[in-house]
């Protein structure tokens, strides 16, 4: 009778963890879509060398936040809130109140909702770079343009 040869199951280490740089167009689909392929590659999930606890996520460059797409009555009817920690101090502000002011805050707010809530969150929002308009600082990085469909 043959014996079964017993595989062990990989686990990626620290220093084994590769980064790429990604360029993704906010104004190409919706936010939600925008979003998930974002958490996706900060989180490094697509990666045949994903482990839960080591964070091999990608660096995310994402352009054009203040044209982002949203369907529906999203626009006046999505609402943020913030809250100051003294009594009353609730704020809140309209997707297109912050879609004026801060239109980074959007996909910002959007992508940390889709990332687990652990330790490793706080470093994966850091590898995210949003920029309001198509310009950004990070050429020199040369990110890979990612379609989202």
């Amino acid at each position: 009778m043959k014996k079964l040869k017993m595989t062990k199951t990989f686990s990626q280490k620290t220093a084994d963890v590769t980064r790429r740089w990604v360029l993704i167009d906010a104004s190409s689909a919706p936010l939600g879509r925008v979003s998930t392929v974002i958490a996706k590659h900060l989180i490094g999930k697509y990666k045949p060398t994903y482990t839960p606890h080591v964070d091999g996520g990608d660096y995310v460059v994402v352009i054009n936040a203040e044209k982002a797409v949203v369907t529906g009555n999203k626009e006046t009817g999505k609402v943020y809130y913030r809250h100051s920690g003294f009594p009353g101090g609730i704020k809140d502000a309209t997707l297109a109140e912050v879609r004026e002011k801060f239109p980074e805050r959007i996909i910002e707010h959007s992508v940390s909702g889709m990332l687990p809530k652990n330790k490793l969150s706080a470093e994966r929002m850091k590898r995210l770079k949003i920029y309001a308009g198509s310009e950004h600082n990070h050429a020199a990085q040369t990110p890979e343009k990612v379609e989202v469909k």
